[in-house]
């Protein structure tokens, strides 16, 4: 059965947000208490925090689907819905997070670093947060925001200080098992060990990491045995050691050529030129491998190599050997940067930055894209049609409708908010504000023709008449406006009828 996994899939889908609540207050002797409907619960984060306890990602290999809790909605009576419960997922130190295309987004170094991996949505609001001096009751609420769902791909990268490759069988295991107090799986086969096994050791004052990496084969960069599940392991090092079975009983290898074999396949993996080498000839408790070792060992000092034979079932020169080691960890120490306190950089939206792209499509559509309007979209209860309104409001306000006129938009153009397969589609219905298309040639508003088709309007010179019948209504200013042809005659008309009137009531008066 599997023990060890380093590399997995998880699928994390954090928690919707609540929908807002629709409420009017209702109390005795108070008819219109106004409403009073709380936002929705925000929805649970899915986070990844580093936790020196775990040494695997096997948790998530058998249950790769992690889901958060979602937010309530929210009550009446100006109550909040309760949010949702963070996820918490604990990995091992140094777990390096990509995404499905295998882009890296985090490396996860040090205990207690916290990433999160999928964003709650957050709480619709209630008809009391959408109150204003223009809208005293609102009927509707917005809706909860879908929580992120995102694949991550986790790798695990073994922070360690030295790595022990070599060929199988060389005796890695058996050298970290006698510097350490690790014990990992040793016996006379090849790839006895099937996974990396870490080791602390202790040299003077100075204690580091050790990494035994499963043995590598010819070809191991493209995958042959286990060397290319592994090799990932050997990253975050700072030094090599080259371990290499001088008592091995396969008659056509010998050190020299296990080394270059090995250190062409590191060369084809990259990255690890930079690493110091050093050299540990193993195997010499055995005579075949103490004369190997005297054969050899010139030969490596000769090619810049630091060379220590040892003995791990004996204990022969493992005191050099990890001497060695610690003089390249505190060199490494030595050289590293002083760590800085991170700066707080700000970025400040630009200022002619309209927050939204609107993008026109070959099939002559629309496509209007923007976190902020998508997000508006999303919380939008389209089966009301105040909301639907709420909406054209604050999509007009932003200055959506005026950019699709300007992308060549008309009355009834599909336009598609969003991206994929979640776009919302409908079709465009300017309002009156953002009514310039409608305009004809000569900059006549056809819209006013409908209103007042049918009237006869003069715009002429008054005459000193006109100018005399504006004096008796009163009007400001006498010159303008126009007075209206048709006023003119009823008032005309009034007036006669007025006359006759009084001519007709003086003579029943009189009889």
């Amino acid at each position: 059965m599997t023990t060890f996994v380093d590399r997995i899939t998880l699928f994390a889908s954090a928690g919707n947000g609540g929908d807002g609540c629709v409420s009017v207050k209702r109390e005795k002797f108070k008819p219109l208490g106004g409403p009073d409907g709380g936002n929705g619960g925000r929805g649970g984060d899915i986070t990844l925090v580093v936790d020196p306890n775990i040494t695997t990602l096997l948790d998530y290999h058998h249950s790769p689907h992690r889901k958060a809790t979602s937010g309530r909605a929210g009550y009446g009576d100006r109550k909040d819905g309760p949010s949702g419960d963070d996820l918490i997922l604990k990995v091992p130190n140094g777990t390096v997070v990509l995404d499905k295309d295998g882009n890296q987004i985090a490396d996860l170094v040090g205990n207690g670093t916290v990433f999160i991996a999928a964003q709650g949505g957050r709480g619709g609001l209630g008809n009391l947060a959408l109150a204003s001096s223009k809208r005293r009751a609102p009927g509707f609420a917005l809706l909860g925001e879908p929580g992120e769902e995102r694949a991550l791909i986790l790798e695990l990268k073994s922070v360690a200080d030295i790595a022990l490759v070599g060929y199988p069988s060389a005796g890695k295991s058996s050298l970290i098992a006698a510097i350490s107090a690790a014990r990992p799986k040793i016996a006379d086969y090849p790839f006895t060990t099937l996974v990396p096994n870490l080791g602390v050791v202790q040299a003077g004052e100075t204690r580091f990491t050790v990494a035994d990496v499963p043995g590598l084969i010819p070809g191991a960069s493209q995958g042959k045995g286990l060397g290319l599940e592994f090799l990932r392991h050997v990253e975050r090092c700072v030094a090599l050691v080259h371990v290499l079975d001088c008592g091995t009983l396969e008659t056509d290898r010998n050190p020299i050529q296990d080394l270059e074999i090995i250190e062409s396949e590191l060369a084809q993996y990259g990255g690890l030129e930079d690493r110091p080498r050093i050299i540990a000839l193993n195997k010499i408790d055995l005579p075949d491998g103490a004369a190997m070792a005297d054969m050899v060992s010139q030969e490596l000092r000769d090619r810049g190599y630091e060379v220590y034979p040892v003995s791990a079932a004996s204990r022969q020169g493992l005191t050099e050997l990890t001497y060695a080691m610690a003089r390249l960890i505190q060199k490494s120490r030595a050289e590293a940067a002083v760590e800085e306190r991170t700066r707080i950089v700000l970025r400040p939206v630009a200022v002619d930055d309209s927050g939204f792209t609107v993008t026109p499509n070959a099939d002559g559509s629309f496509t209007v894209a923007g976190a902020k309007i998508e997000r508006w979209v999303r919380q939008t209860n389209f089966k009301n049609a105040e909301a639907i309104g709420y909406l054209a409001d604050r999509m007009a306000q932003l200055g959506v409708e005026k950019e699709l006129f300007k992308k060549g938009a008309v009355a009834g153009s599909e336009v598609r908010v969003g991206k994929g397969d979640d776009a919302v589609v409908f079709d465009w219905e300017p309002t009156i504000e953002a009514g310039a298309e409608l305009l004809g040639a000569r900059g006549d508003d056809t819209r006013f023709d409908s209103l007042w088709r049918g009237r006869e309007i003069h715009h002429d010179q008054l005459s000193e008449e006109e100018l005399a019948r504006q004096w008796e209504f009163s009007v400001p200013d006498p010159h303008t406006p126009a007075i209206v042809a048709e006023v003119i005659n009823d008032v005309e008309d009034v007036a006669e009828d007025a006359a006759e009137a009084v001519e007709e009531l003086t003579e029943e008066l009189t009889k």
